[in-house]
């Protein structure tokens, strides 16, 4: 599995997948955490709150909020220039996505 990541990836050995696979799981509590924060400070739960204000705020705020952590952590451990162009790629992918026309 770590040959395939280190492929996938283009990284030359097995630290460099486990740092890259650590700064996704810091990101992941990261945010876990903001958001538990986030949501207690302007009093949105799940029991009082619409789902659909509970879904615009995820895509709106914390989805941004994630890349911007993602990179954070990236910087932290010394592969920001990885994660930025495995953002830029996520995006490419994203606006092809919305941009094909049929």
């Amino acid at each position: 599995m770590i040959e395939k990541l280190k492929q996938r990836w283009n990284v030359k050995n097995g630290w460099d997948v486990l740092i890259i696979l650590l700064v996704f799981a810091c990101t992941g509590f990261s945010i876990l955490y903001i958001k538990r924060a986030l949501f207690d400070l302007v009093g949105l739960t799940k029991e009082t709150s619409p789902s659909w204000l509970l879904w615009t705020v995820n895509i709106v705020i914390i989805l941004p909020l994630y890349q911007v952590v993602l990179l954070a952590w990236g910087w932290i451990w010394g592969k920001f220039a990885f994660f930025l162009e495995f953002e830029k790629r996520m995006f490419r992918s994203i606006g092809r996505l919305f941009g094909r026309k049929g």
